[in-house]
Order: C-alpha cells, then structure tokens, then sequence
C-alpha cells in the first residue's frame, strides 16, 4: 500500500487555517479520501497537557529556548504516535501547524537560531512535510479575527500569542515567506482577507491537484 503525503497547515492567528482545514477535511471525507487531521501542539495526549503550558497566557513566563524544547517535544509525541503510523497505513495526515510554525515563531519571531532549530529536527528525524499551505491575512484582521474567537469561546483572557505586538506577527509571516523562498516547491499562499468560500475553492483546488500528482 502507497503511503500517505503530510499536508501541513500554516499562518498567523486569526488566518482561518484551522477553519480551512477543517472544510477541507469534510470535503476529503466526501469524496472519499482516506486521511487523518492533527494539530501542533495538541495532536496526542501528551500534546494536550504541553498545550496547556504552552498557551496559558496567564501562566508562568518562560526562555524562548524552554518554548522551542516544549514544542519539540510535542512534536516528537505527535509523529511517532499519530503522523508516522498513519502515513505508513495509507493515510494522509493534515497537520494544523508543524515544524514551519517553530522556524517562523521561534526562529524568526522570537530570535533563535535557525541552524539550532534546523540541527534538532535533523537530530530528532522530524519529517518534511510533503506540501504546505500558508494563509495569509492583514494582520490587524488576523488578530482581530482571533480576539473575537477567544471571547465567543467563553475566555476571559487572550491567548499568549494574541497578545504579541503588531512587529512580532509581522516577524512571523516575513519568516513563513523567507522559508518559502528556500523551498518553493512545498508551499502555496492562500490569502484569506476576503471572502471564506473564495479561499477555500482555492485550498481544495491546491490539495486535490497535489493528490492527483
């Protein structure tokens, strides 16, 4: 049996990545294309518990580099509990955000290295995604977009990332389009200013002629 393609979904707060992934999932589903969905952190149930330290806006503050071994560590959990076995079984994988996400937060956004970061993914076989999709969205959208999520979901307080300056987002899409720009064949921007449906015709049109080869 041919094994499955790791499509990773990438972007700022408030890009609608996860919305997408989502219909697309459903979409899959339909048409009947066998795949499992992810998220980083979270995927596992090691994963959920290093989330909640992670995202914790009102918890303890923490080293860019404690950040950067958390999220490794979901990482690693997440690829030989879920991601690898269901390549192997045929399965495509959709992953909600992945190791670009660590290359563009920590790295670009929070000023570690990117050799380190490149050094430990090698060290800890961390895959290469086979394609990844970046949405993109006017910035002071995004977060506004994410704000009210967080406060239709009942939180009283902002996520941590919400909360990071305008200059600390537009880190993190510069490093999203600097990687590209290194490996252009892996990813496609979807810009998801206007109109939900639009961009999704397009993330379906992204997937379904990668599948297709």
């Amino acid at each position: 049996m041919p094994g499955g393609k790791l499509i990773t979904f990438e972007g700022i707060e408030g890009s609608g990545k996860t919305s997408h992934l989502g219909r697309l999932s459903c979409y899959l589903a339909e048409t009947g294309v066998r795949h499992i969905v992810t998220r980083e952190p979270g995927g596992t149930q090691f994963g959920q518990e290093i989330r909640a330290v992670l995202l914790n806006s009102s918890g303890a503050s923490r080293h860019p580099y404690s950040e950067l071994l958390l999220y490794l560590a979901d990482r690693v959990q997440d690829l030989n509990e879920v991601i690898r076995p269901a390549l192997e079984s045929g399965n495509h994988v959709l992953c909600d955000r992945y190791h670009d996400a660590t290359r563009a937060y920590q790295g670009f956004a929070r000023g570690i290295p990117s050799g380190l970061i490149d050094t430990l993914a090698k060290k800890l076989q961390i895959l290469t995604p086979d394609l990844t999709l970046v949405f993109e969205v006017d910035i002071p959208q995004g977060l506004e977009r994410a704000r009210h999520r967080n406060l239709q979901k009942g939180q009283e307080t902002q996520g941590r990332f919400e909360k990071e300056d305008l200059d600390f987002h537009r880190r993190v899409q510069q490093g999203y389009r600097f990687i590209a720009e290194l490996e252009p064949k892996r990813f496609r921007f979807v810009n998801t200013s206007g109109e939900f449906d639009q961009a999704q015709t397009q993330v379906r049109e992204i997937v379904r002629s990668f599948l297709e080869g």
